[in-house]
């Protein structure tokens, strides 16, 4: 058994260690002052257009013209003009149902704040924990990640969700949209066995009285929300009352489910309470895609993952993305955690592959989950009146052998890239005379 002083202490000088052997994270970015100008890149839009040899165009974080750099003279040009020609444009990816900012450590507890003690927490905010100073976030950045739906963890219901840009001197100036969605574990009827590596059987599951507590919850919501109409509410409930936007359509409810039973029984549950539901993780999305499409449900899920039976086409994760866009849902595409984030760009890349195409696969990663936060008015695309929230990459971003980011904008701010990966590559590039 170990010595608790001593795994203190082994802890304590664990996080020293990673604190002074980390460089600093990168100062925030002033907000823009002068018009900027990518001249002769490829914009990919995020809605399906592409403009080769574009001329893009950008004053007080919003983008003012996007057209072809043939319709334009050079030397009319009063803005400061970045040369681009060669490389691809893309709107800031999104990253949904994430821990980034709110996971550290693994390893120390101490470093997570990604779940609070207890089942039912709809008061649980989680922008209030995250971080702007994540070691985590520039590495993310640099791939080409610039938005960040945070997320809680654990329990039955945990907390609230909030939008953030990553690059913020705190949370409140991080926070981009606030209080998007509630998340809702739904009761299991099914129970998969043994582990990612050794998927085992699948068994029932007894979720009745699980399912029965969370109807009371909504049920005593719903009354709640009533009485607050005929102000006839005598004392104030913070666990219900964080749940009224999603009676009024300003929240949505973040459905956890995997088993296509489960889907369908989660999005019943929400017709009949008239909740906006999105069906998050979704294994088995696929096999009920027409009733998704046919209830207006979108879909956030995972591709580089295993499959869910046994028995299941080894690409089926791969290829989901592609069945539900033909069956006419709403997906995204989603990593979890907070590391995991780094490898966003490239599961949209292997769903590409896997009869999804490239133009659709980033519009998994950016137009389609500003639509399901409710943000594409402003974020998701490159359309003009839209935030300059852009990234600009020698080679194509879904593929890694040519995913390398140069420049990147949030609200016409331009943003630092390094990281300490990068550091340390040419650390040990200039160690070894390779650096170039």
């Amino acid at each position: 058994m170990k010595h608790p002083i001593l795994s203190f202490y082994l802890v304590t000088l664990y996080l020293s260690a990673y604190t002074l052997s980390h460089a600093q994270n990168p100062i925030p970015a002033p907000p823009q002052k002068n018009p900027v100008c990518l001249w002769g890149g490829t914009v990919h839009t995020g809605n399906d257009l592409v403009i080769e040899n574009a001329y893009l165009r950008f004053t007080n974080g919003k983008i003012t013209h996007l057209l072809s750099a043939n319709d334009i003279k050079k030397d009319t040009i009063t803005s400061e003009i970045i040369d681009v020609t060669g490389k691809q444009i893309y709107p800031g990816l999104i990253a949904l149902n994430t821990q980034l900012g709110l996971n550290e450590i693994d390893a120390a507890r101490a470093t997570l704040d990604k779940n609070e003690t207890g089942d039912y927490l709809p008061n649980i905010c989680s922008i209030v924990a995250y971080n702007t100073d994540s070691k985590v976030t520039p590495t993310v950045r640099y791939n080409g990640i610039l938005l960040a739906e945070v997320a809680p963890v654990g329990g039955v219901i945990s907390g609230s969700s909030s939008l953030v840009e990553l690059d913020a001197w705190n949370w409140e100036d991080a926070l981009y949209k606030s209080d998007i969605a509630i998340h809702l574990n739904w009761p299991r009827s099914f129970q998969s066995m043994g582990w990612w590596a050794e998927p085992g059987p699948v068994k029932k599951d007894d979720n009745v009285k699980k399912l029965e507590t969370l109807k009371q919850w909504f049920d005593d919501a719903k009354g709640y929300k009533l009485a607050q109409q005929n102000n006839t509410l005598k004392e104030k409930n913070l666990k219900l009352e964080a749940m009224m936007g999603l009676f009024d359509g300003t929240k949505k409810l973040f459905i956890h489910a995997n088993f296509s039973k489960d889907i369908m029984d989660a999005v019943s549950f929400c017709k009949f309470y008239e909740i906006i539901p999105v069906i998050v993780d979704a294994d088995d999305a696929w096999q009920c895609a027409d009733f998704l499409k046919e209830n207006n449900v979108p879909v956030i899920l995972q591709v580089h993952q295993l499959p869910a039976r046994e028995d299941d086409d080894y690409d089926l994760p791969y290829k989901a993305p592609g069945l539900l866009k033909s069956a006419g849902v709403l997906t995204a595409i989603c990593s979890k955690n907070a590391w995991e984030q780094r490898t966003l760009m490239f599961q949209a890349g292997t769903a590409a592959v896997f009869g999804l195409g490239k133009e659709s696969a980033l519009k998994m990663i950016t137009l389609n989950p500003a639509k399901i936060l409710g943000v594409e008015k402003t974020v998701g695309s490159l359309d003009v009146g839209k935030d300059a929230t852009l990234i600009v990459s020698e080679g194509d971003i879904l593929d890694m052998k040519e995913n390398n980011l140069v420049h990147a904008f949030i609200r016409g701010k331009k943003i630092e890239l390094r990281n300490i990966q990068n550091q340390l590559y040419e650390k040990y590039m200039d160690k070894y005379g390779l650096k170039k």
